[in-house]
């Protein structure tokens, strides 16, 4: 009798417990309802005097004017998730604006929730919320960069006669869109995960970037000097502190060193792979050049760091299965296949002041025997000048001089002009045009991605230049390494293009047009630090300018 009088009582205790949690949990679900009705309204009547097209407008007409971060009686998930956001993301410095009001807004809610308060009060920190949540949202989507200051420094330059062009494509996730997704999805600090950019190795330049901020927290790394170059079996004070700063970079691998300043094939190994990281010459030798890239101070690598995270942001997100991206400052192509490395060569540039323009558009065309219609700038600043010399200048370099750009114009005769009229005319009434043959200037193969800058890929009469580690020295277009290698690689998957038959027809002069039954995406970009398919961190110098150029617009959070 005892044991069924216990049970009994147990099972009734447990019904009212149930019943207890069931009650107050409705009770608060009702209360939170008849809350969320009120803040509704009051929100609603708040922003009648805002600007229709306001972010804070915007947010809430776009959730019905019901609150996101504030309940009856505690934060939403929502609001502690952000918070945890901020306050966990490294890349935010601890005494950057976001960081500091994200600390100070969650104090303030734990004092709102502590005490009575009032439904203003709770809506007046609502709309604090929902502008950190767009400035970090801001911050994690677009970046930095001050785009529209860095185009008119840009447009700047023509008052130096360089024509300079960097088209961006801005993320099509907005603040808005990413906050509707995580509240369907519940989960906010997913659908942060989810936007950022999957290409150009954004994830591992990203964590190389938070290696490089803690190794900043625990001092960088000390300036070298030397004095003079130092080979492989030369001794120096120095070498100590080259093997520390060396290891502090991830280039020195552990090795037994039995001379403290003696410079070994250990640390030659390691030199030699510090150079390469840097587009240096890499034969170990270390001269002004390679010591004054290890004494880059470890704030200016993060900061480097940083832009080139938020380039990467503005770049054309394709999602196909084949790529071409060609680097500026690193002066070379890779061809991509599923995001993994299946070709890549050497590139030559425009000069610094002729600078390739960043873009991204699609290859078309491939032409083999191609004519070089040369453009009017070029005509001007270096064809006539040699005409005015040389009439016959031309003819010696295999470029006709036609009478117009119609398929019937005819070639003039070079003597029969004062060609000195044309040196700065607004307008040119001749075609240059070099023939196809061993002199032309784009080589033997061309690769066409029309657009608006008349740029493309081409072969070239000129492979000595590649030999030279910057190769900065075109008019705009890009010159291949090895053309007939990537002509061999479009061959693989698209029917138009017989290797075998185009290179008898390479052997002639004869032009002809390959039209691409599948087309691949090409992005020219410029990142002077980036992750390589190695999983290499990789820095670049400056060529055209562009870092310092964004980093004076740097916005600060």
């Amino acid at each position: 009798m005892v044991g069924i009088r216990a049970n009994t009582i147990k099972l009734y205790l447990s019904i009212w417990i149930s019943f207890f949690f069931l009650y107050a949990s409705s009770l608060e679900a009702n209360n939170n309802l008849d809350f969320r009705e009120n803040a509704s309204t009051l929100i609603m009547n708040s922003l009648k005097e805002q600007e229709k097209d306001s972010f804070l407008y915007t947010l809430y007409a776009a959730f019905f004017f019901m609150p996101l971060w504030v309940q009856a009686e505690k934060p939403s998930s929502l609001a502690q998730t952000l918070f945890k956001q901020i306050q966990e993301d490294q890349t935010l410095a601890l005494h950057s604006k976001l960081k500091q009001d994200a600390y100070a807004l969650a104090d303030s809610l734990k004092v709102l929730y502590g005490s009575e308060s009032s439904l203003l009060s709770k809506v007046e920190l609502e709309f604090k919320i929902s502008q950190l949540y767009k400035g970090y949202a801001d911050y994690a989507l677009y970046g930095s960069i001050n785009w529209d200051a860095f185009q008119k420094r840009l447009h700047s330059l023509k008052s130096k006669d360089i024509h300079a062009s960097w088209l961006t494509y801005k993320p099509k996730i907005s603040p808005l869109i990413l906050l509707k997704n995580a509240v369907v999805s519940s989960n906010l600090e997913n659908i942060f995960k989810d936007v950022k950019p999957k290409s150009y190795h954004y994830d591992m330049l990203y964590d190389a970037l938070i290696k490089y901020i803690k190794l900043e927290k625990i001092g960088g790394w000390e300036n070298i000097t030397l004095g003079k170059t130092l080979r492989k079996g030369d001794s120096h004070k120095a070498i100590a502190l080259l093997r520390k700063r060396l290891r502090i970079s991830g280039d020195y691998k552990y090795c037994d060193a039995s001379q403290e300043f003696f410079y070994d094939s250990c640390l030659k190994e390691a030199v030699i792979g510090f150079q390469k990281r840097h587009g240096l010459i890499s034969k170990g030798v270390i001269g002004k050049k390679t010591v004054a890239a290890l004494n880059i101070p470890i704030e200016i690598r993060i900061r480097q760091m940083r832009l080139n995270l938020d380039r990467i942001k503005w770049l054309y997100a394709y999602n196909e299965e084949r790529h071409i991206i060609i680097n500026i400052p690193s002066f070379m192509l890779f061809f991509e296949r599923n995001k993994l490395l299946q070709q890549q060569m050497k590139v030559i540039v425009g000069k610094k002041r002729n600078p390739t323009p960043i873009f991204s558009n699609r290859v078309k065309t491939i032409v083999l025997n191609p004519y070089w219609n040369i453009p009017k700038s070029i005509i001007q600043k270096e064809m006539i000048p040699e005409l005015i010399k040389n009439p016959e200048a031309m003819e010696e370099q295999g470029i006709e001089i036609r009478a117009g750009w119609g398929k019937d114009a005819g070639i003039v005769d070079a003597y029969s002009f004062d060609w000195s009229q044309y040196r700065y005319s607004q307008s040119m009434p001749f075609r240059f045009a070099q023939v196809p043959g061993r002199k032309n200037a784009l080589g033997k193969v061309k690769f066409l991605f029309p657009n608006q800058f008349a740029v493309y890929m081409h072969d070239t009469p000129n492979k000595k230049l590649f030999k030279r580690n910057v190769r900065a020295f075109s008019h705009g277009c890009i010159r291949l390494a090895r053309p007939r290698d990537l002509l061999e690689t479009f061959s693989t998957f698209n029917d138009a293009v017989d290797f075998e038959t185009s290179k008898e027809k390479l052997k002639g002069r004869k032009r002809s047009n390959l039209k691409l039954n599948q087309q691949v995406p090409i992005d020219i970009v410029y990142l002077t630090a980036y992750v390589d398919y190695a999983g290499i961190l990789q820095f670049r110098n400056d060529i055209y300018g562009y870092d310092r150029m964004q980093l004076q617009a740097y916005r600060k959070w």
